[in-house]
């Protein structure tokens, strides 16, 4: 089978590479010089040419809470893009299959967890990245309604709590939170800081799913296609409080100090777990825990970043 991996490039697109199931395919991998995502008529005869039996789109602009308040423009503009092109160059070409990536963001902020599917729209966003939620939600509803025109097309989506891992970002300046917390904890034990500081009161939850679980979905899903759900969570079924991966990280490397709360930052969303009933039912679980997760984590980041 050949699959277009939009994304390749980045933390999902190279674990995805990195399965041990993935010599199996045929993967075009191009690059945003080779294939820029944000030109449809690149993306429309890149797909011509190629024909590729199966897409996964997982590109975007992603970063954490910072880098969605600075540039709220690019986050939704960008995305937008890139999804409108990629789907609907997909559908001008005859594409069967296509995977489309979302992200849990796309949740009403006020919504009752767990959340489940059918709550998308149902309420207002997260405003700390609306931007790029807004573009996710777009794509999503793309996807639906080509298959609601089309039923021989196969454009689903599968929207990931928030995920963390190897090839990971972690510039303080467009990082999401386990590895802007694992840098800001490794560099407090390395300097001998006895106090981190934690925005907010530590007590807003989150589920994180280590990324090689996810690329394992996505081969699990692929020889599974018809049967999977239009839209789909992929998760934990469970989470932690901010407080709860600070200290978990802590003991992974070993930093005795305390921690204190900045209660004038934002924090985002006071909960966000999904709801993995769908999941379940599909039949795949994830397999791998937050402690063997963060381990394998830092290990990458002292083989990549640490001194």
């Amino acid at each position: 089978m050949k699959i277009l991996l939009t994304g390749s490039n980045g933390m999902v697109g190279k674990n995805i590479l990195e399965h041990n199931t993935a010599h199996n395919y045929n993967f075009l991998t191009p690059s945003s010089k080779e294939l820029n995502l944000l030109n449809y008529k690149d993306v429309k005869n890149y797909i011509a040419f190629n024909q590729p039996d199966f897409i996964i789109h997982s590109a975007g602009k992603v970063g954490g809470i910072q880098a969605n308040i600075k540039e709220p423009v690019s986050f939704l503009i960008d995305n937008i893009d890139m999804g409108r092109n990629i789907i609907m160059a997909s559908k001008e070409n005859n594409i069967k299959n296509l995977l489309n990536l979302a992200s849990s963001c796309m949740y009403p902020k006020d919504a009752v967890n767990p959340l489940s599917e059918n709550l998308i729209l149902k309420g207002e966003l997260e405003p700390t990245n609306e931007g790029y939620a807004i573009a996710k939600i777009m794509s999503t509803r793309l996807c639906e309604y080509i298959v609601k025109e089309d039923n021989s097309k196969n454009y689903k989506t599968v929207i990931p709590c928030n995920l963390y891992g190897k090839h990971d970002k972690f510039h303080p300046k467009n990082s999401h939170m386990i590895p802007a917390v694992i840098r800001k904890i490794h560099n407090a034990h390395l300097s001998g800081a006895n106090e981190i500081n934690i925005w907010g009161d530590g007590s807003a939850r989150r589920e994180f799913m280590y990324v090689e679980d996810l690329s394992d979905f996505i081969f699990y899903a692929i020889t599974k296609f018809d049967k999977m759900p239009q839209n789909i969570n992929v998760g934990l079924g469970f989470d932690y409080s901010i407080n709860d991966y600070y200290s978990e990280i802590a003991k992974v490397i070993d930093y005795k100090g305390s921690f204190s709360h900045d209660l004038t930052k934002p924090i985002g969303m006071k909960q966000k777990l999904i709801n993995n009933t769908k999941q379940k039912e599909f039949g795949w679980k994830h397999k791998t825990t937050l402690k063997e997760g963060l381990i394998k984590t830092y290990k990458y980041y002292l083989e990549n970043y640490g001194i």
